[in-house]
């Protein structure tokens, strides 16, 4: 089945991935950012777009004809939803990229509130009909909520909303294997994590995501889908199958850690306690972290500067933590037994 999709973000890690995918099928895919990236796609089927998704007059000329289905990659808010809804009617389907941490605990906690509410204590891996934050302006996780439940509630069209964990893949702004991959090929050899490096913060490839939206596109999809690897991995075990890749080996020094955040071996996926997601059965389970993380890897080994890596990754820059405190991590590890 040939068909037509127009991608919202598919200068990005999730729209590259969906664009292959897609490709890979005969179909025609839209791609739509602010630039053409430089490295872009070279495939008859791919016609990239050049606008900012807020001009909703660009919007629609580039949905022009209609599409079976429209991918947002950068759905965000109230407005965000407001915008798909008004552009429903060029589209067979709707599919909007939410995240796991609309997930809330008893108390109403998500991740946003950890350093201030308490690390929210989930007890169970999340199905999707587990509860939600309440939708709102507040933070990040109810601006998402606030988004599902518009699109939920007011499409006229079929739609589906993603919950991915931590996303991994090529092109990301927010790549954390960079924590690894650094370390590697700066000559880290011991690398502390805290809270021993046993929890798990459940992970989410690209590509699996290019599935799930490949079912949204040509199935019966449920509204809400997690999107998820079939088991998460610790952190740890990121780091050692990012070594496995790399050939590089490091012993990983695991932090009796109390607390959060941790005061000693902070990374990207080390949570006070494990956040897993119940995976949407619909969605084929193409592999583990270990088997697809290896293209997310030789992209940063192979194109992102060791120094000057902060305006190509501005999401982990933002951390409230220097990722890369050499100095403190080698006091930490030279008052360990």
């Amino acid at each position: 089945m040939n068909g037509r999709i127009a991608i919202v973000g598919g200068n990005g890690q999730i729209g590259r991935a969906v664009a292959r995918r897609f490709v890979r099928e005969g179909w025609r895919v839209t791609s739509i950012g602010r630039t053409v990236p430089s490295d872009r796609l070279a495939n008859a089927l791919i016609t990239y777009e050049t606008l900012d998704r807020r001009n909703g007059t660009a919007l629609r000329a580039a949905l022009q004809g209609g599409v079976d289905i429209l991918l947002d990659c950068l759905s965000f808010d109230l407005e965000d939803a407001e915008q798909l809804l008004d552009l429903q009617h060029c589209t067979g389907k709707l599919c909007a990229v939410s995240s796991a941490s609309v997930y809330a605990d008893s108390k109403g906690r998500t991740l946003d509130e950890a350093a201030s509410g308490g690390f929210p204590d989930y007890g169970e891996p999340l199905a999707t009909d587990h509860r939600t934050v309440l939708p709102g302006p507040q933070t990040y996780s109810t601006r998402k909520a606030a988004m599902e439940r518009r699109l939920l509630e007011r499409a006229a069209v079929p739609v589906s909303v993603l919950r991915p964990g931590a996303i991994y893949g090529p092109h990301s702004s927010h790549a954390r294997e960079w924590f690894f991959v650094k370390r590697l090929l700066d000559g880290r050899r011991r690398i502390p994590l805290a809270y021993g490096g046993a929890t798990r913060f459940h992970t989410t490839a690209s590509d699996h995501i290019a599935e799930a939206v490949w079912i949204v596109a040509t199935a019966n999809a449920s509204p809400i889908l997690n999107v998820v690897d079939p088991e998460p991995p610790t952190t740890a075990e990121i780091g050692a199958a990012i070594m496995a890749v790399l050939g590089i080996e490091a012993e990983i020094v695991g932090l009796e850690t109390e607390g959060s955040p941790p005061r000693d071996g902070f990374n990207p996926w080390g949570l006070l306690r494990d956040m897993i997601c119940v995976p949407s059965s619909e969605i084929p389970a193409i592999g583990q972290y270990r088997d697809l993380v290896a293209p997310a890897v030789h992209w940063l080994a192979e194109c992102m500067p060791t120094d000057d890596w902060h305006s190509r990754l501005p999401v982990l820059a933002a951390y409230p933590f220097d990722l890369f405190d050499y100095e403190g991590e080698d006091g930490c590890l030279s008052g360990l037994a």
